[in-house]
């Protein structure tokens, strides 16, 4: 094992009733980063977490934490906490007792959890709060008293699923930042499963994007969104343009017809090629001074950037613009080189989720 490496999920597979949810899985996870397991509904993403904190045993495969095997052990007996998405409060107690809750079974001492509850209440910007009942917060508040809790029992690792799930958009922006705040002060390992792109590329070290039970990318959000990895990563984080073309050369790439400057090299010549274009990265010119010639067919105005979509040579390009183009505008698309993405075609449906190689 690496000793960077704080985790190792090692050939992990699992199903449930016949169907394969995670199929031969390798993940390797280092102490203090912040890791989101991303990918849509039933990608196997949950099923990762819950092999890691002891929930589910995976029918073949290792689960080795700190160079230790701990593929069998119980919960209660790893040195990581899980936060769901259903915070789990117990109602019946105070907002102290349920931040003890752990520490009794651990059988501290009362001075020794009554320290813990006041720092873990500071942590999450709740002093005050130890008489308080669950009832009588916040969705946000549970959360963090959630997050609290498992802090308290000072686990090498936190689990978290969904974990603002529930959350409305304001709040779970909030606790975002706070969370980051946290894994920054605490020093300690964060597994985190979302669907939420944007979430992932907020919050994360490293983002592992699933799909099938396979890893599809592995890498910062910087290179997940940049440099996505193949049309299902590209598709899943943020909004694509993804265009069937043919890499004529090394650097020069054709797109609907029409010939463009890139900056991949190795994919042959005259090959099928997937190109993905970022919304934001195409510039709208005069006509003549573009590469492409189109018509503007929709406008909206988001906010930050307007969005538009332009019909040229037979498929509608999706634009992001501080600049606004009426809808019959005749216009021009340039695109340059280093934002013209190159990926492999796939031979079939069924490759759209390869197993990932490191």
């Amino acid at each position: 094992m690496n000793s960077d490496n704080l985790i190792e999920l090692v050939h992990i597979s699992k199903s449930y009733a016949g169907s394969l949810v995670l199929d031969e899985l390798d993940l390797s996870i280092h102490k203090n980063e912040f890791v989101t397991l991303l990918g849509p509904s039933g990608c196997g993403k949950t099923t990762t977490l819950r092999i890691l904190g002891g929930f589910e045993k995976p029918d073949k495969g290792s689960v080795i934490f700190d160079g230790k095997d701990i593929t069998d052990m119980p919960p209660n007996k790893r040195a990581l906490n899980t936060v769901f998405q259903k915070y789990a409060l117990f109602s019946h107690m105070t907002i102290a007792e349920n931040i003890a809750f752990g520490l009794k079974i651990k059988k501290k001492s009362q001075s020794y959890i009554k320290d813990k509850i006041k720092y873990a209440l500071k942590l999450v910007n709740l002093e005050g709060y130890e008489n308080r009942t669950p009832d009588s917060l916040s969705g946000g508040q549970q959360q963090r008293i959630a997050i609290a809790r498992a802090i308290v029992n000072e686990p090498k690792v936190l689990l978290l699923d969904e974990p603002l799930g529930a959350l409305d958009l304001k709040l779970r922006q909030s606790m975002q930042y706070e969370l980051i705040r946290l894994k920054n002060e605490l020093g300690i390992t964060f597994i985190y499963v979302t669907h939420d792109q944007e979430e992932a590329l907020t919050m994360s070290d490293t983002i592992v994007v699933m799909n099938q039970g396979y890893i599809q990318q592995m890498g910062s959000p910087e290179k997940i969104y940049n440099e996505p990895e193949n049309s299902f990563v590209a598709d899943f984080i943020g909004e694509s343009n993804i265009l069937p073309a043919t890499m004529i050369e090394d650097k020069l790439v054709e797109i609907l017809g029409a010939r463009f400057a890139c900056v991949d090299t190795g994919f042959g010549n005259n090959q099928p090629v997937d190109v993905v274009i970022r919304p934001e990265d195409i510039d709208l010119v005069k006509p003549e001074d573009g590469t492409i010639q189109g018509r503007v067919t929709g406008l909206i105005f988001k906010g930050v950037h307007y969005e538009m979509d332009v019909m040229a040579n037979g498929h509608e390009w999706l634009v992001h613009s501080t600049d606004m183009f009426p809808v019959g505008s005749e216009v021009g698309i340039h695109v340059d080189p280093f934002d013209i993405q190159i990926m492999h075609k796939p031979e079939s449906s069924d490759e759209e989720a390869v197993p990932f190689d490191e």
